[in-house]
């Protein structure tokens, strides 16, 4: 048994947010065991952008090194009008962020990140079992029995006479819930039903920075505000890359749970209006210079309001298991590294009880989450302003710039 006085946890999903969770438990002396749905890790996802407020946990880590390999670092965010073309104001990231935060602003590709944690994770001595999905669990006197999908297979194939044998269920003092935002153990925990459509189509895609001229190739977040649309693009793979999502708004599609799904160029130009017809734009180029489009549906849930949704007796939840946000504040990968950190120093705590353990966690991480998820939401009407909406917004951030779009509540070194 470990110092802390637990046999196992045991978190459901590899994605970065249950490897997040797999290594801080395993800095701490927390017995670990991953299981992935998927047979194995693929470069699936997007680029995405993490503030000192992420790097600063990496760094911890001892992942500093490594996100330098992989990572861009970007020297300015800068908010465009997506019909004019006009700057709106610009945030100095580099050396301020460095300065002010004491830890860098990165762009990265998500497999890059997925693939670091994991590597770091196995290093730890992480037990990562790939192509097993949790279903469920049950309360016995030695903790929980987490079934699997292997094992529910095993059991149909033992009922039919099969030769398939039953697998004995996974004995688990914890089980962390990091299953994403069609999270099984949320259903059996919260029951509160699927994550609600945005009414926003995300469009996205990486274009090698080699293949575009000169003038827009861009070492920088560029995010450009229209009416009911947004595109953000920026370095990513050490800036080799650069990564491109357009979000507008639109039905909801048949495969809604679809992460991957192909776009069609014509239906994101559509959809863009006359934003996408500005011949001679920057943005325009852009657009046009991307060969293919991958698409998904956002979905989200409202902002949270107590503790007992991240956690219940020996079950918890992290990340966007717990707390699906919007994009547009670009902390979804950045909440559940800190629900990483916070959970593993929660567990390795030596004093309490388990479920005391895990209370304490959902205790000093709801709010913080209930506001990053508001602000995003927030954020996004702001972004897709229409009307004196978009006409104050342009003010206001030509007359504030720097002073407007920081947010010091979020990337200093206090998580509040």
């Amino acid at each position: 048994m470990a110092e802390t006085g637990l046999k196992q946890v045991l978190i459901a999903g590899g994605g970065i947010g249950g490897l997040a969770a797999a290594l801080a438990c395993a800095r701490q002396g927390v017995p670990v065991q991953l299981l992935e749905r998927a047979a194995q890790l693929s470069e699936v996802g997007a680029g995405i952008q993490i503030g000192p407020n992420v790097t600063r946990i990496l760094k911890a880590w001892g992942l500093g090194d490594a996100l330098a390999q992989v990572a861009a670092f970007p020297k300015r965010l800068q908010a465009r009008d997506a019909r004019t073309g006009q700057v709106l104001g610009r945030l100095r990231l580099g050396e301020r962020a460095q300065a002010l935060y004491g830890a860098p602003y990165a762009t990265i590709h998500r497999a890059d990140l997925q693939g670091l944690l994991y590597d770091a994770a196995k290093a730890a001595g992480v037990d990562v079992r790939l192509g097993q999905t949790v279903q469920g669990w049950r309360e016995t006197a030695e903790g929980l029995a987490v079934t699997t999908a292997q094992e529910l297979v095993a059991g149909v194939a033992q009922q039919r006479g099969e030769s398939a044998a039953k697998e004995p269920p996974l004995m688990a003092d914890v089980l962390i819930g990091a299953d994403g935002v069609w999270s099984a153990v949320r259903q059996q925990l919260l029951g509160d039903g699927p994550a609600r459509f945005t009414g926003h189509l995300a469009y996205r895609a990486l274009v090698a920075q080699a293949d575009l001229p000169t003038h827009l190739r861009s070492d920088q977040v560029t995010v450009w505000m229209g009416p009911r649309l947004h595109v953000v693009h920026y370095p990513v793979r050490g800036g080799e890359w650069l990564n491109l999502v357009a979000i507008v708004h639109g039905d909801k599609p048949a495969q809604a749970d679809a992460w991957d799904a192909a776009g069609h160029a014509q239906a994101l130009m559509q959809a863009l209006g006359a934003v996408s017809g500005v011949v001679g734009q920057d943005l325009h180029e852009r657009l046009a210079s991307v060969p293919s489009w991958r698409q998904w549906a956002l979905h989200d849930r409202a902002p949270m309001t107590a503790a007992r949704e991240m956690a219940q007796g020996r079950v918890a939840l992290l990340g966007d298991a717990a707390h699906p946000m919007r994009p547009y504040l670009a902390q979804g990968a950045g909440m559940a590294i800190e629900d990483a950190q916070v959970l593993a120093q929660c567990l390795a705590q030596g004093s309490g009880s388990v479920v005391q353990r895990l209370q304490a966690y959902a205790e000093q991480r709801w709010a913080r989450n209930a506001r990053v998820q508001a602000r995003a939401i927030r954020n996004g009407r702001i972004f897709h302003a229409t009307g004196p909406v978009a006409m104050g917004r342009n003010l206001s951030m030509r007359l504030m710039g720097e002073r407007l779009m920081d947010v010091p509540w979020l990337y200093g070194e206090e998580m509040k």
